[in-house]
């Protein structure tokens, strides 16, 4: 009986293990408190598509089941739309970053404060953050790195009152350029949140 216990302990914390690595290992980004955008598929470094899935945080961490992506145990929120259904607007202007860095600049802010008023008085709009890096670094670096410029983004945009329901954020590193040239110039401009917006 004991052996019995012991065996079924052991495959348990085997179980759990195995599902913990494998939600570490999985590149995602996040919205917070939000669902994210569905049916956009991962690409290859190098694809055409963008380079991550957006998914949604799950609050709390996971559950303790072997199915991927488990459920919330509250009831599932509407379906969110896919990012390219949102679209670029002229009122909301990209904020740029330093060379590996992801925190917002002072100018930067003041850029971000704007764009939080015009987001307060339309609150009929869901927002999409987009995290892009400059091409020196690996794909899979500056893909977490892009998702890092993302999510300080909409961290600051929720310290200026902006619904963090509201806000999806997706990281696509250095697979879509706003500058190809090989130069700093060129590599600042790569180095940016770009906002994206649907009417509810």
């Amino acid at each position: 009986m004991l052996s019995r216990c012991t065996n079924v302990t052991i495959a348990s914390l085997l179980l759990l293990s195995v599902m913990w690595a494998g939600c570490a290992k999985r590149p995602a980004t996040t919205a917070a408190a939000a669902p994210a955008p569905t049916g956009a598929a991962a690409t290859t470094p190098g694809g055409a598509g963008p380079a991550m899935a957006p998914t949604t945080a799950a609050p709390g961490g996971g559950a303790g089941t072997a199915t991927p992506a488990p459920a919330p145990a509250t009831a599932a929120p509407a379906a969110r739309p896919e990012p390219r259904e949102f679209r670029a607007i002229p009122e909301l202007n990209d904020v740029f970053f330093d060379f590996d860095k992801y925190d917002i600049r002072p100018a930067d802010a003041k850029v971000l404060d704007s764009n939080a008023a015009w987001l307060k008085t339309n609150a009929n709009n869901l927002i999409l953050i987009e995290g892009h890096c400059d091409e020196r670094g690996t794909n899979e670096y500056n893909l977490a790195l892009g998702e890092r410029r993302a999510k300080s983004t909409m961290n600051y945009l929720v310290s200026q009152g902006v619904q963090a329901s509201r806000i999806t954020i997706i990281s696509y590193g250095e697979e879509r350029p706003a500058c190809n040239e090989k130069t700093e110039q060129c590599w600042a401009k790569n180095r940016r949140a770009h906002f994206l917006v649907k009417p509810r």
